[in-house]
């Protein structure tokens, strides 16, 4: 989910980042670099012709999802996605592998798609989905368009963890977390569970406060 357009804000209306763009700071370029390289190599026009136009199927799967989760209608969502009409059905297809995965979890939804803000770290973020599972535990679920599963997402969900314990101290993420993978160009759709991300949630922190530290030597290099 996109941070909202407004931003985030604390109590106090300070303006603080969200965990993709804290994340996004320190990213690696090299695969990227490597991208950009064999696009060349193609002849695309341009670097982003192929980035876009492989990324529609997920995408518009990921969105179908959303409108799913938050009430409105997927199949409105693939009208109007533009896909013709073998992306449109392959779309379709990882769509309801999703809701075959959901029906197998026997989980409530519990909050999808919400902005929360942490005081105390000082960012914010909008997970996914945070479901109860059958043994009455909260799990956290995020939902990515990608051709792999990457450590940045196991840092970015235990950054939701870390936002959504803080906001329900009475009622925090105890089982696990899901990592939910759509292909960019096929109708795949992957499922990763990580009981702990005691790992993940640190390198967070140490990432924050590397943000602010990073933000602090910019003004004085000027």
């Amino acid at each position: 989910m996109p941070t909202p357009r407004a931003g985030y804000f604390l109590a106090d209306g300070t303006k603080v980042p969200s965990v993709t763009t804290i994340l996004g700071r320190f990213k690696e370029s090299g695969a990227l670099m490597q991208w950009a390289f064999k696009q060349g190599q193609s002849g695309a026009v341009s670097l982003y012709e192929q980035r876009d136009k492989a990324a529609d199927i997920g995408t518009v799967a990921h969105a179908m999802v959303e409108a799913h989760l938050t009430g409105g209608s997927p199949n409105d969502v693939l009208s109007a996605s533009g896909l013709p009409a073998e992306g449109a059905s392959k779309a379709s297809t990882a769509f309801l592998a999703f809701l075959t995965w959901e029906t197998q979890q026997n989980a409530q939804v519990i909050s999808a798609e919400a902005p929360m803000i942490s005081e105390r770290h000082r960012y914010g973020g909008t997970p996914d989905l945070v479901m109860r599972t059958g043994d009455g535990r909260l799990a956290m679920a995020d939902i990515k368009t990608s051709n792999g599963i990457y450590r940045e997402y196991l840092i970015q969900v235990a950054a939701y963890a870390l936002l959504w314990d803080e906001c329900h101290p009475d009622d925090k993420i105890t089982g696990g977390f899901h990592l939910l993978r759509f292909g960019k160009e096929a109708a795949d759709f992957e499922h990763r569970y990580f009981a702990e991300l005691a790992d993940a949630a640190d390198m967070f922190l140490l990432l924050r406060r590397a943000y602010e530290l990073d933000l602090a030597l910019k003004k004085r290099a000027g």
